[in-house]
């Protein structure tokens, strides 16, 4: 079934906009050149998801260096408008929400403050899902209770992305070997470890689940015959 909700954070400029002067406000963000950055010293907790302390951060996590930052370990909230983007008109001036704040302003709006579960690939726990945590609860929003991040699936050692050219579409998938093959191909390892893709491992769990299958179907005639 397709989700009740699937927003787009185009149409959530409003509720980012509101969030991000809460922010500025409570002065867990600031204003530098048009852009809005987050204090993340500002928030004591920052780190809490990933694991990790400020000092480590300090020491070589990814930052971004951008003209303008009290700290580089700050990240933006709203952007200033640079030429040939999409811009909305804010407090600010013009400009277009950060990464972050999109996801942060969605799920509060349609989920509410304090809702039970956040999903994503382990790749987003830092730093797109802790900077979620920081400026929801930044400003007294409690965000998700429970997170549950999946192992990625990876082909040839690497994770599949387009950008590394090694995915294989979905449907071509399903097209070569049925649903019933690809969840038990699924099931071969826990959600949270990644899953090398192959031909081969397809194979094997398309004959995989042909056992299960026929054994499932000797239970139920068994079943049948003692009635």
């Amino acid at each position: 079934p397709r989700p009740d909700v699937e927003p787009k954070a185009s149409e959530m400029i409003p509720e980012i906009i509101d969030l991000t002067c809460q922010l500025v406000q409570s002065g867990h963000a600031y204003v530098a050149d048009g852009s809005v950055y987050f204090r993340v010293r500002s928030f004591p907790r920052y780190g809490i998801l990933s694991n990790q302390r400020i000092e480590e951060l300090d020491e070589g996590a990814r930052v971004e260096a951008e003209p303008g930052k009290e700290d580089p370990l700050d990240f933006a909230v709203w952007k200033a408008a640079k030429p040939g983007e999409q811009v909305w008109e804010s407090p600010w001036g013009r400009g277009r929400p950060g990464w972050h704040i999109e996801c942060s302003a969605m799920s509060l709006r349609y989920l509410g403050s304090g809702f039970d579960i956040h999903g994503g690939g382990r790749d987003l726990i830092f730093p797109h899902h802790e900077n979620e945590i920081a400026q929801s609860e930044a400003v007294g929003l409690p965000f998700a209770r429970v997170w549950m991040h999946n192992g990625m699936i990876r082909s040839e050692g690497e994770k599949m992305a387009k950008s590394v050219g090694n995915i294989s579409l979905l449907r071509e998938v399903l097209d070569g070997y049925g649903s019933e093959a690809l969840l038990t191909y699924f099931l071969t390892t826990h959600y949270r470890s990644p899953l090398e893709f192959s031909e081969e491992k397809m194979a094997e769990a398309s004959a995989a689940y042909g056992r299960l299958a026929e054994a499932v179907q000797g239970f139920d005639e068994a079943a049948i015959l003692t009635i």
